[in-house]
């Protein structure tokens, strides 16, 4: 049965009737009416734009670094690691910088700029203001002091003076932002979550319940103050329901809220986005989520409050935790945003596939609405509207590989590449993500001359791949037979600083050895084998944590001997007994085989008594193949006619009788 397609510029809407309360509430803006249009007297420009005019002539250098890197040349990074190392040093000599020079800023007296640029000075940090007044109540809250700007408002209390409503609101501003900590202890605590949890938050967008920031405590200074205050207004009340929001308390908000509407109050549009986002947290039930958006909806229509791209964004936020039965009502929304003159951002799109995409009950049918959004975006230019606008194109980049759909790849990626939209890729770790999944999508499903053509071009000017991505491309080379390039991606990989990755190590050692290739190409590889073996080897001051299996010891004795390198080939073999590994017989084989042409039968010998030690079940074939094809003496002869006629355990244990006759002479 077909799944039937879901189409974003016309949905008919019947039941649940989501917004149409806010299109009757609201007057769309008439965009053919009868005001007369009054061109401006002249152009404002920006005041970069003539820096960007000349960017736009400029083609984008695949071999050259990121422009934040181009300053010093040194500090170009060759690999994830040390592009992530780079810049964050670079952005704490800023932050040093800066703090030396807001610190002391006696030192830094000379204003050398005409006219003044405010920026360039030290910034006043300390309160210059020591009595007890408003005023520096208010230089306290400006300097975001939130335990200094406490004390002083009790102090003020305490001599009789109440500040004015708006001072006070202002300070319920602050600790409702801060939750009740200093602006630093709070960053702490921000860039710890961020580290510990950030991965989940990038997945689910803007943090709902802010589980890991400081949770909203009992009692606390906010609210203290507010049951202090002799008279509210819908600013304080709007106040405290934000901040409770976002300190993760959301019962405690819409009782808050509760007490606005007893009060006769209406909250404005922040604050109806924050209960909308935090809906979800009081209900268990989906049916019951969306009806408590829908309640919250027809509150807004009632209070005459005007919804914004943020409102609806909020709107779709919450419906990705509705369940299935959301699908309908998202698309409804859309419809409601083009009724109001609303233009979405790229987070509407973001959480509409949220919406529609269940990672649980994966279906092609369910994202098949990402085409159509695309149809909706292609050619368009966005700005950031929303701060989880970074998220639409590493998502449904996730998608396109999900689907292995590559046309709907680069149809994403061009609509990346319109205009300014490569600003909203998202920060270091998003824009890696992003492209890093466009070239895995490549490596499925194109041919391996496309795919090395957008690796040259994306990397490492534009990211550098994860370990991941360049396993994929050696999948690529393997399915397309261009095993030729393999020496050449072994260099990026030691260059990106994967080459202490087992597995990635051991993949270019089969794939080289698979299948034998022309002899150019076998010395080639006879190199990277070489590279790859000093990286097992202890060196000075360089801890190395490789360890050899046997497979790979076996790949790179057969690479080896390809090559004609038979001393590199059998000090190879040598690491077989002292890494404890046990060969295969094909490796014996290959190495019977190169001592046969090299007319060579004491190494013959030694490979017999080596397989005999190894107990491996083909020796006795191996003595006969010696005795036949090999010039051996009589001694040699008798040893290799008895491993024939008893096996590899008769010799096993004159070996050991030997050893104990040693051990009694002794």
């Amino acid at each position: 049965m077909a799944v039937p397609c879901v189409r974003l510029r016309a949905v008919t809407c019947r039941s649940w009737s989501l917004l149409r309360f806010l299109s009757g509430s609201v007057k769309p803006q008439d965009a053919t009416g009868n005001e007369d249009f009054m061109p401006p007297k002249k152009k404002t420009w920006d005041k970069t734009a003539v820096l960007q005019a000349l960017a736009y002539t400029v083609n984008h250098d695949p071999t050259g670094p990121n422009y934040m890197f181009q300053d010093d040349p040194y500090l170009s990074p060759q690999s994830s690691t040390q592009r992530r190392l780079y810049s964050v040093s670079k952005e704490s000599g800023r932050n040093a910088a800066k703090y030396i020079f807001n610190t002391f800023p006696n030192l830094f007296l000379n204003d050398i700029a005409e006219p003044h640029i405010p920026c360039l000075m030290p910034e006043t940090l300390q309160p210059l203001m020591d009595s007890v007044s408003e005023e520096a109540l208010n230089e306290r809250i400006q300097l975001r002091r939130v335990k200094a700007s406490v004390d002083m408002f009790d102090q003020l209390l305490q001599g009789g003076s109440t500040p004015s409503i708006e001072t006070t609101n202002r300070l319920l501003d602050l600790l409702c932002f801060y939750g009740d900590l200093e602006p630093n202890q709070l960053e702490q605590r921000q860039s710890e979550e961020s580290e510990n949890g950030g991965d989940s938050r990038r997945r689910n967008g803007r943090t709902r319940n802010a589980d890991k920031l400081p949770t909203w405590r009992q009692n606390n200074n906010a609210e203290r103050i507010f049951n202090l205050m002799p008279e509210r207004n819908s600013y304080t009340f709007c106040t405290m329901i934000r901040g409770m929001v976002k300190h993760g308390s959301p019962a405690k908000a819409f009782s808050m809220y509760t007490d606005l509407l007893n009060n006769r109050m209406n909250a404005d549009v922040h604050t109806f986005n924050a209960l909308i986002l935090a809906a979800p947290e009081t209900k268990e039930r989906h049916i019951e989520k969306l009806d408590f958006i829908l309640e919250l909806l027809k509150h807004m229509v009632e209070q005459k409050v005007q919804p914004t791209i943020l409102t609806f964004n909020c709107v779709l936020n919450s419906m990705r935790l509705c369940g299935s039965i959301a699908k309908g009502p998202a698309l409804k929304v859309l419809n409601e945003m083009k009724a109001l003159n609303v233009a979405p951002s790229l987070a509407t799109f973001y959480h509409l596939l949220g919406v529609f995409y269940k990672p649980a009950v994966f279906d092609r049918g369910q994202v098949g609405i990402l085409a159509e959004i695309l149809d909706e975006l292609e050619g368009k230019s966005f700005t950031a509207q929303d701060p989880d606008d970074v998220y639409f194109f590493s998502t449904a980049m996730r998608l396109c590989l999900e689907l292995k759909d590559v046309d709907l790849a680069y149809r994403l990626y061009g609509l990346a590449e319109t205009g300014d939209n490569w600003k909203l890729l998202g920060d270091h770790t998003l824009h890696s993500m992003y492209y890093g999944r466009f070239l895995t999508v490549l490596t499925l499903i194109e041919n391996i001359d496309v795919v090395m053509k957008w690796y040259r071009e994306l990397v490492p000017s534009r990211f550098f791949p994860n370990h991941r991505t360049m396993s994929s491309l050696l999948q690529a080379l393997e399915m397309e037979s261009r095993l030729d390039l393999v020496p050449q991606i072994w260099k990026d990989i030691k260059l990106l600083g994967y080459s202490n990755n087992v597995e990635l190590v051991e993949e270019v050692l089969r794939l080289m050895a698979r299948n034998e290739q022309p002899q150019a190409v076998q010395n080639l590889f006879s190199e990277t084998v070489l590279d790859i073996k000093s990286l097992y080897t202890p060196r000075p001051r360089v801890r190395v944590i490789l360890q050899w299996s046997a497979g790979a010891l076996g790949d790179a004795t057969t690479l080896l001997v390809r090559a004609g390198r038979t001393k590199e080939a059998w000090e190879t073999f040598g690491l077989f007994k002292t890494e404890n590994r046990v060969p295969r017989s094909t490796v014996i084989n290959m190495l019977l085989d190169s001592a046969k042409t090299a007319g060579n039968s004491s190494l013959a010998i030694d490979l017999v008594q080596q397989a005999v030690a190894f107990s491996l079940p083909n020796v006795a074939s191996l003595a006969r193949r010696v005795t036949e094809e090999f010039s051996i003496t009589e001694e040699q002869r008798i040893t290799l006619e008895d491993i024939q006629t008893h096996g590899p355990s008769s010799s096993s244990s004159s070996e050991s009788s030997d050893s104990d006759d040693d051990r009694d002479g002794k």
